[in-house]
């Protein structure tokens, strides 16, 4: 291997490493394109997607406008770990 290859693995490597290291990172998307997440009824951990302009199935409610989860692991989605919804979608005491 080539001085130069080696020197150019070796900044691709340290662009990389500085990129995990500063905090840069992928976040997954809870829902993919076209759909939005749904609370399973009284439930901290039963979640759904369902597709845009299609009503949450039976036993599913929306999350309250503004506090949709939208990545795992953001505001919300860590919230609603500890947070349960009723049956018309009011978080529940």
């Amino acid at each position: 291997m080539s001085k130069r290859s080696r020197t150019s693995i070796l900044v691709m490597v340290v662009a990389l490493v500085g990129g995990f290291g500063s905090g840069c990172s992928i976040r997954e998307a809870i829902c993919g394109s076209g759909q939005y997440p749904v609370a399973a009824v009284a439930s901290y951990t039963g979640r759904a997607c369902v597709s845009d302009g299609e009503p949450p199935p039976s036993g599913f409610v929306r999350f309250p406008q503004g506090k949709e989860p939208k990545q795992v692991g953001d505001k919300w989605d860590r919230y609603w770990a500890e947070h349960r919804l009723d049956g018309q979608g009011r978080e529940l005491a």
